[in-house]
């Protein structure tokens, strides 16, 4: 089969986010509570596997930007007339569907900061976990490890990406890690015939710090992956993937305890697993010491020594 066409492939960014975007709406509107976040993750991880083929199933402007930063910096990625497509495409998606559930249930409700936290607060965790959601894409689908691997691991990798952060980060910003996400959400209080008409204004500053996500994972990727940029691997490379990894696990941890998550141990193990499906071949995604002195005393990693 050849390239699909750029119709084609917008067709898929489009049909991907109004899932993505109506899924989130729905599942708010229509309170279910505990199983939302794993609910808006299947969704996109459906979306990812049956349209990656055609469009590479970005369905978030964050990932498309993060792919063309990629791509500038001499590495895997999207050139910036298609990021520019795509984003267009994907934002208008997340109005359109923003459009259809406050149709749907005759309502609507505010994209802001949850009550007790400050827009510094809810743009740190946008922020972290837009660029673990950049992050894990990157790693699993865009790397160059990917040609040849063809791994069908990576659409389950980028949704467990939002259980990981939508049952801890999404008590305190809401969980959006989508600039698409963020406008549709915040569009549907600005006005329109089944729009409320109050409460516009906190997609900009998710946004920004959604697209710092996307900056971040960009950088970050080139420097665990120098040889998909003209580079060498490094130790440098695999503690910096160790660093990440036990990052994002324990932030996880921190943020279902402190919000009192009712899916704290799903979620914990979703970042694990993405993390893993990410890095495990760039340090062995060990990210626990107890993991690590086992496999050294096992004497089943020769490169791994008593110092390292």
């Amino acid at each position: 089969a050849g390239e699909p066409s750029m119709f084609a492939k917008c067709t898929a960014e489009f049909v991907g986010t109004f899932l993505l975007v109506l899924t989130v709406g729905c599942n708010v509107l229509g309170g279910s509570g505990v199983w939302a976040g794993v609910s808006i993750a299947c969704v996109l991880m459906v979306a990812i596997y049956a349209l990656g083929g055609i469009s590479g199933a970005n369905f978030n402007p964050a990932v498309s930007v993060t792919l063309g930063i990629s791509q500038s910096m001499g590495g895997p990625g999207l050139d910036w007339q298609t990021v520019g497509i795509y984003s267009a495409v994907q934002s208008l998606a997340g109005v359109a569907a923003a459009l259809c559930y406050s149709g749907l249930f005759g309502e609507s409700f505010n994209l802001a900061p949850a009550k007790g936290f400050s827009w510094h607060q809810a743009g740190a965790c946008e922020l972290l976990y837009t660029f673990m959601l950049c992050f894990v894409v990157l790693n699993v689908a865009a790397a160059k490890k990917n040609v040849q691997e063809k791994n069908q691991y990576y659409g389950l990798a980028i949704g467990f990406v939002i259980i990981a952060g939508a049952y801890g980060a999404g008590a305190v910003s809401g969980g959006c890690f989508n600039p698409a996400v963020a406008l549709g959400l915040d569009l549907s209080k600005s006005g329109g015939p089944f729009f409320e008409g109050t409460g516009f204004g906190w997609s900009g500053p998710y946004i920004v710090y959604e697209l710092v996500g996307a900056l971040l994972a960009a950088v970050f990727f080139k420097l665990v992956r120098p040889g998909d940029f003209g580079g060498h691997s490094s130790t440098a490379s695999e503690l910096l993937s160790e660093f990440l990894g036990t990052y994002m696990l324990v932030l996880t941890v921190g943020l279902n305890v402190l919000a009192k998550s009712p899916a704290g141990a799903f979620s914990i193990a979703a970042s694990l697993t993405s993390m893993i499906y990410a890095l495990g071949d760039v340090s062995g995604a060990h990210f626990n010491p107890a993991v690590t002195v086992s496999i050294l005393a096992s004497g089943r990693a020769q490169d791994l020594t008593p110092g390292k």
